[in-house]
């Protein structure tokens, strides 16, 4: 198994999974592994606590992928609590699965290599500037996620372990051909039905909810109601790229830092060549023979360019006769480079070069000397990276005098705003996951929830959310998480108890009409009878989207119907309605010729996804899992 794991993890699939993981964490944010909590976690794996910490931190993830996905119609979304519950449900099972994925790698021991988490921070994109790993921006990106260089590589090598897993059960799945032209063809069936729908709002006025009701309700259910966590909190935004200068950078401050770095705005000296490329991979002698019979051409007059196009392996450049553009030093093949700095004269070619490539012959065909970038075409660059200098200096500065101030005067932020020369902000009431930006970050989070910070009133102290970006806070007003009273929650109460009677009722009627058609009624006669809506659909198919999805799934389990006599079933609803189905006739696809390819992968993938589900109920029931539903009142 180890061996099929370890394999599993080098193929495309794992890439795939590391990526998805990766993007998750660049587009959205994940911040680092920070304070501790007393809260009641929102699971427990074999004993391992699955913090409201870890929690918060996945939710804001999923909630941020989420606004990316839908965009403006995202708060129409979140103001469905029920949807909103599942979110918050599907983070918690995730994380679940996650910590039962990592308890089995540590079982097998399963660990990926420091070479295997260093090349796969250097072939990530994010910490790429020109498709070249830049460690200036790896900094910066981790920085921002609140990560340390070890932590993220911690938690980089713990993501790859775990896609170790998935890939073995990912990975290696595969379909034969029977299988596929069998999946078609079910999938392209189709069924004729006849259905009605006995809706629960119809009902609605036959229903009563008293106020005994509605107590026994609230009394009963208490942790559906609670208020979440609240904060109010006062801060000190301390940010370099809004800091106004005293004094304006001058002239002659910018020329004098030209003069003194004029060395940085050399250009150095560029040549133009062009080249003919013998390729030596198979045969060195018949490659290198070739090249010199080529310079022969070229010393009695030969025309290099029209020998390019004709003899060169390197078929780009030799449609252009050989031009490889502008070249510098350091940008080539040391032999190459060596060869074609050494030629004196526009025109003139080197002898035979052999370099990893094969053989060259190099013409220079212009130069361009080595200059230096005059100080008009600078001097605005220049004046902005002076700027930029004196704000950082300014910043760190204020930021020293700031922490020094909030630490001796502990009860408020005020002295603190005055040396930094900026504004006490203050935000409004809000739970711990809407606080504002730059708030909204886990040190930020572990600051405020701390218990000097919470409890003892005390400033918090500066907190890095960005390059040379920092916040100082304090909490002004803290409410902790409570349950509503009856009366707030009333009528929302009443409401759903009128929705779950009324779901009861329609139930009842279906199963009354049910049981007079398993007595002989037709399903015509009763819709004639009650002045029901017969609704018929003569080929639905199994990605019916006018059609309740709960009655196309029932639909498609029901047994074939024989003589020509339907089969009728009772179905409820997800929304709570029930509905007769009566099968009439089902028709099989023909599946000719050559399964599209998309439709292969689809087919294969939900093999995969299958194959998952069941690896993770298999680590599911081998695990003692304790799931209490706390995460509700994160929101």
């Amino acid at each position: 198994m180890l061996e099929k794991i370890r394999e599993g993890s080098q193929g495309p699939v794992a890439k795939i999974i590391l990526g998805a993981v990766i993007l998750s964490f660049a587009l959205a944010g994940i911040g680092g592994y920070l304070g501790q909590t007393t809260e009641q976690p929102v699971a427990e794996v074999n004993g391992v606590k699955i913090s409201q910490t870890e929690f918060s931190r996945a939710f804001q993830n999923e909630r941020a992928r989420l606004e990316q996905q839908f965009g403006e119609y995202f708060a129409q979304i979140a103001a469905d609590p029920t949807y909103m519950a599942q979110i918050r449900q599907g983070v918690v099972d995730r994380l679940v699965q996650q910590e039962l994925q990592t308890q089995l790698a540590a079982e097998l021991g399963l660990r990926v290599s420091d070479d295997s988490v260093r090349k796969a921070i250097l072939e990530l994109p994010y910490f790429q500037i020109g498709g070249q790993f830049n460690n200036d921006r790896y900094l910066q990106v981790i920085r921002q996620m609140n990560f340390q260089p070890d932590a993220f590589r911690e938690y980089l090598r713990e993501e790859m372990t775990r896609s170790q897993l998935i890939s073995a059960v990912a990975g290696t799945d595969f379909a034969l051909n029977s299988e596929l032209t069998n999946a078609v063809a079910l999938q392209q069936q189709t069924r004729s039905i006849d259905y009605v729908v006995i809706s629960k709002e119809s009902l609605q006025q036959n229903v009563t909810v008293t106020e005994q009701e509605i107590a026994d309700y609230y009394d009963l259910n208490m942790s559906q109601f609670l208020a979440p966590e609240q904060v109010s909190v006062n801060y000190i935004d301390l940010n370099a790229a809004n800091l106004t200068l005293e004094t304006h950078v001058s002239e002659a401050d910018v020329k004098a830092y030209y003069d003194q770095n004029k060395a940085q705005y050399v250009e150095p000296e560029k040549r133009r060549v062009s080249h003919i490329l013998i390729d030596n991979s198979e045969d060195d002698d018949a490659a290198k023979a070739k090249a010199e019979d080529l310079l022969a051409q070229l010393q009695q007059g030969g025309d290099f360019a029209a020998l390019a196009e004709s003899s060169s392996d390197d078929t780009v450049s030799a449609e252009m006769g050989g031009d490889l553009d502008w070249i510098e030093r350091d940008m080539m093949d040391p032999a190459f480079e060596d060869a074609a700095f050494a030629l004196a004269n526009k025109g003139d070619f080197s002898d035979v070069v052999q370099s990893e490539f094969g053989y060259h012959i190099i013409q220079l065909t212009d130069i361009q000397s080595q200059q230096v970038k005059a100080y008009d075409t600078v001097k605005a660059d220049l004046r902005a990276e002076l700027e930029r200098t004196e704000k950082v200096n300014a910043f760190y500065e204020k930021q020293t005098e700031m922490g020094a101030i909030a630490f001796e005067i502990s009860d408020t932020l005020v002295d603190a705003a005055e040396v930094a020369g900026v504004e006490v902000q203050t935000t409004a009431l809000v739970d711990r996951n809407s606080l504002p930006a730059p708030l909204n970050t886990p040190a930020v989070l572990a600051a405020i929830f701390s218990p000097d910070v919470l409890e003892d009133k005390m400033n918090s102290e500066v907190i890095e959310v960005g390059d040379e970006h920092v916040v100082l806070v304090r909490v002004k007003e803290h409410v902790p998480a409570a349950t509503k009273a009856l009366a707030d929650v009333s009528e929302q109460i009443k409401a759903r108890l009128v929705s779950e009677k009324a779901s009861e009722l329609a139930k009842e009627k279906a199963t009354t009409l049910y049981a007079e058609i398993e007595a002989g009624k037709s399903l015509n006669d009763l819709v004639t009878e009650q002045s029901l809506e017969l609704r018929q659909e003569a080929a639905l198919t199994r990605q019916a989207y006018t059609v309740s999805p709960a009655i196309v799934q029932h639909a498609f389990k029901m047994a074939h119907p024989t003589d020509d006599t339907p089969v009728v079933e009772k179905v409820d609803l997800n929304n709570g309605d029930a509905a007769i189905v009566a099968l009439k006739t089902v028709t099989n696809a023909t599946v000719e010729g050559e399964i599209d390819v998309q439709l292969k992968q689809n087919i294969t993938m939900a093999q995969v996804n299958k194959n998952y589900m069941v690896f993770i109920e298999a680590l599911k029931a081998n695990a003692e899992l304790n799931l209490p539903k706390a995460q509700a009142a994160t929101e």
